[in-house]
């Protein structure tokens, strides 16, 4: 069915989203607004791809030598990695040297693309490709494996078990944070530090711990976004430039979602869909196509307007955000 078909592949589209939206909201929730997320999004990816492609080469190329749980942890662990170095140059910078962070945010973004774009041309030319591409079709086999049991349920299982096993990781992972900001006393701590850190001083919660963890556990959660969506989405094909603006839709699902986890969820299939119905309608010409990628940024604006209207302070961003906290004028 069509219907399916579009459903799914709206879900395809929206997983990284929600990794990445999962991961900026978690850092919002702390007073940080980074904006270097494309930027960590893009090194998460380029690391996991240098991890696998090391992988492979290791075996042989040959996917009989290869391990699954290896080939499935190896990219992860160093998708993490990278991004938590992104996160700790983000931290070091805005929390220790109290840097701007708006500016902090783009330069991080601009130095993940240039860095992802040089680790990439480097692997290509290792491969003497062809094709300006580097593909790890093998690794993405492993990643893009579904239930056994999903054809045998047609339709439904089409819709609910046909996904990439990171599909779901990225649902529960949303959902445990959600938990966690609402539910914990460490996340009470962290919001209290988004909204007013001179008061979560005040009361004995140590402010520069919680933005520094905050931060790099956000970008290690947005980095498995970008290795997701070479793996599952590119089928392992890595293409320099090939990411688009997933990174800057992620920080508008984050406005859109309302900083809530749990609606980011239902935000990120909401972009995907989106993304993709230009895709299932015919006779569009290049220009509606790209008004038809305008879309989930006018939705963001729409939701933005209407919560600002209603002035309720639960849809609105943590008090803090986006300032620098100096404790000495506290």
């Amino acid at each position: 069915m069509i219907i399916i078909q579009f459903i799914c592949r709206a879900i395809l589209l929206g997983v990284p989203l929600l990794y990445g939206s999962t991961g900026e909201i978690i850092t919002e929730k702390s007073g940080h607004l980074n904006l270097g997320i494309p930027g960590v999004m893009y090194v998460g990816a380029i690391s996991g791809v240098v991890g696998s492609f090391l992988y492979e080469n290791s075996c042989g190329n040959n996917i009989e030598n290869m391990n699954a749980f290896l080939a499935v942890i190896i990219p992860l662990l160093c998708s993490v990695a990278g991004a938590v170095i992104m996160g700790l140059i983000y931290s070091f910078l805005t929390v220790t040297l109290h840097a701007n962070q708006n500016v902090t945010g783009l330069a991080l973004t601009t130095l993940g693309i240039g860095l992802g774009n040089f680790l990439g041309a480097s692997l290509i030319n290792i491969t003497n490709s062809e094709l300006p591409s580097i593909a790890l079709t093998k690794t993405s086999s492993f990643f893009s494996a579904k239930l056994p049991f999903a054809d045998d349920l047609g339709w439904f299982g089409e819709l609910f078990f046909s996904h990439d096993f990171m599909t779901y990781l990225a649902i529960a992972i949303a959902l445990v944070v959600s938990v966690f900001l609402n539910r914990t006393r460490t996340g009470l701590n962290l919001r209290s530090v988004g909204e007013n850190p001179a008061t979560a001083d005040a009361a004995g919660i140590n402010v520069t711990r919680y933005r520094y963890v905050a931060t790099c556990v956000g970008s290690a959660i947005a980095g498995l976004g970008g290795l997701q969506y070479v793996m599952a989405y590119a089928s392992g094909v890595w293409s320099n430039n090939a990411f688009g603006d997933r990174g800057w839709m992620a920080i508008a699902l984050v406005i859109f979602a309302l900083w809530k986890p749990s609606a980011a969820i239902v935000g990120s299939f909401l972009f995907g869909a989106l993304c993709n119905a230009n895709n299932y309608i015919q006779g569009l010409g290049t220009e509606t196509q790209e008004l038809f990628k305008m879309l989930p940024y006018v939705v963001t604006i729409i939701v933005l307007i209407i919560t600002s209207m209603r002035k309720k302070r639960e849809h609105q961003p943590p008090g803090s955000l986006g300032l620098n906290y100096f404790r000495e004028e506290r």
